[in-house]
């Protein structure tokens, strides 16, 4: 590319990257995509196959884009490997592993009352691996996002929650929780490095341990089988759920912190409630608007400080 051109293009994803707002809305419009199409094919497509070639392929995909910044970024990256290990390890290699399992024997609306938790988990890790504080303000804001989500998953009826059974499913599922709130939390221990860099390192980390899980689970009589609904579940979860999901939310926790990017994670019933009623024919009733609402004001309150 001419250098004439290449400088205003080089402008333009700069701007892009430091859309705060931006970066907070595609995550979990790609993981409520990911949790509907997880719970699609559950059964057609076994969950460590899935979540290993995810990152796999997204590793490969990434790969070219990030070289040129990898040589430059290898070594703050051996510097700050045990970091990196870490994330790597929790954020790829487990999170989502878990999430699947868990998608595999329990309901969406499990699934998504506990993800919507994940927030709050934020917080606390934050309290308790670093002492952050919470301005009222910023707790305000979490306490009405989480009572916009709660009214978007029992419907408008709060009585519906207490009509879950919790099942195996739901403990894999809690688990993967705490585990990606962790990796929320820790993402301030990642090196300054290229965002292209930490996403294939992190990326290639998750699909090496995932290895021998994948060979095992193949072995014991659950191949990936090659059919279009493999390479179309395992098509999506590379581009949108991990590399463009990723890469927008770790800049999003750059920018504004962990415990108001966490928020995000309350968009996620927000954008399934919209999929399920674009796609899946459902209607539109009036707790969507009151949990949307209540989603957008919390957000807004909790990052009034942080602006």
């Amino acid at each position: 590319m001419p250098a004439d051109r290449a400088a205003p293009a080089a402008a333009k994803a700069s701007r892009l990257a430091d859309q705060a707002w931006l970066l907070m809305m595609l995550p979990p419009l790609f993981w409520a995509g990911n949790a509907v199409l997880g719970r699609a094919v559950a059964g057609a497509v076994p969950p460590i196959g899935l979540a290993f070639w995810r990152w796999c392929l997204g590793m490969l995909i990434v790969l070219p884009f990030a070289w040129p910044h990898l040589r430059h970024d290898i070594t703050p990256i051996l510097a700050r490997w045990k970091s990196v290990l870490l994330l790597g390890t929790l954020g790829i290699g487990v999170y989502n592993t878990l999430q699947y399992i868990a998608l595999n024997t329990t309901t969406a609306l499990n699934c998504v009352m506990l993800q919507s938790s994940m927030p709050v988990m934020i917080v606390l890790m934050s309290l308790v691996l670093f002492r952050d504080r919470i301005g009222a303000m910023q707790g305000l804001g979490i306490v009405v996002s989480l009572v916009g989500a709660t009214t978007l998953i029992s419907h408008g009826d709060p009585a519906t929650l207490l009509g879950l059974e919790l099942n195996a499913g739901d403990v894999w599922m809690l688990a993967a929780v705490v585990i990606y709130a962790t990796y929320t939390t820790l993402l301030r221990r990642r090196p300054a490095i290229h965002g292209l860099s930490f996403v294939v390192v992190t990326f290639a980390i998750g699909a090496v341990e995932l290895l021998p899980f994948y060979v095992w689970e193949s072995l014991s009589g659950h191949p990936v089988q090659a059919s279009g609904i493999t390479v179309l579940a395992v098509g999506y979860t590379v581009l949108f759920p991990s590399i463009a999901a990723y890469l927008c939310f770790n800049r999003a926790v750059e920018l504004l912190g962990p415990n108001t990017a966490g928020l995000a994670i309350h968009l996620v019933p927000v954008f399934g409630s919209l999929l399920a009623i674009l796609f899946l024919g459902e209607q539109l009733h009036l707790y969507h608007g009151i949990g949307i609402a209540l989603i957008a004001a919390g957000i807004l309150l909790a990052a009034r400080r942080r602006a």
